[in-house]
């Protein structure tokens, strides 16, 4: 276990956000997730994955196939809304600034 792991909490916010499906697969989805995370913290080269993720070329599809879908960027958004919302801050940000 890392510091970079998801919690349970967490985790279910993540595929409740990007509606992740449940299905048989060889490696859980949390375990790619954590295997990202620890990339982005640590800055590690893809190659240098420790051993007890899956192998780097499964993280590196699962990040660029999310990344293409803009699935990070729905993230944020919905994260950047809920600590807004949290904080009693305004949402007008969401709104587009001219209208057509």
């Amino acid at each position: 276990m890392y510091h970079t792991d998801l919690t349970e909490t967490e985790w279910q916010y993540i595929t409740k956000v990007l509606n992740l499906q449940e299905r048989k697969r060889k490696y859980d989805l949390r375990l790619i997730w954590n295997a990202i995370f620890y990339l982005v913290k640590t800055g590690c080269q893809w190659r240098m994955l420790p051993l007890d993720f899956p192998k780097w070329q499964l993280v590196y599809y699962y990040y660029r196939k999310w990344a293409s879908q803009l699935d990070f960027d729905l993230l944020l958004e919905k994260l950047r809304g809920h600590v807004r919302v949290k904080r009693g801050q305004s949402m007008a940000f969401l709104l587009p600034l001219w209208s057509p």
